[in-house]
């Protein structure tokens, strides 16, 4: 088999790409930020932090978070209709009503 040429953020030129006035060190706040299992969130990858990135094709996908896993969340979203789970650094997430 052939060798895949790049890493995880091959081909995400805009959508790992801040905008101007939000570029420079993340806030504490967001690095901080604390869910319960059960929460509904949106993925929103923070371009700034990789540690506990998910993969770049779950961008903007909603799912429930189902447990804490050390520092992180395992969150649960439907893909092409399948359900998969993502572990997910609470910087990288966006609660949503």
């Amino acid at each position: 088999m052939v060798d895949r040429v790049g890493g995880m953020r091959r081909n995400t030129r805009y959508k790992m790409r801040k905008n101007v006035r939000s570029r420079g060190k993340v806030s504490i706040r967001e690095f901080l930020k604390s869910f319960s299992v059960g929460d509904v969130v949106q993925l929103r990858a923070e371009p700034a932090v990789q540690k506990g990135m998910y993969f770049p094709r779950f961008y903007g996908k909603v799912g429930k978070v189902t447990k804490v896993v050390g520092s992180c969340y395992e969150v649960s979203i439907n893909d092409g209709g399948k359900t998969k789970t993502v572990v997910v650094h609470p910087v990288h997430l966006k609660a949503t009503q």
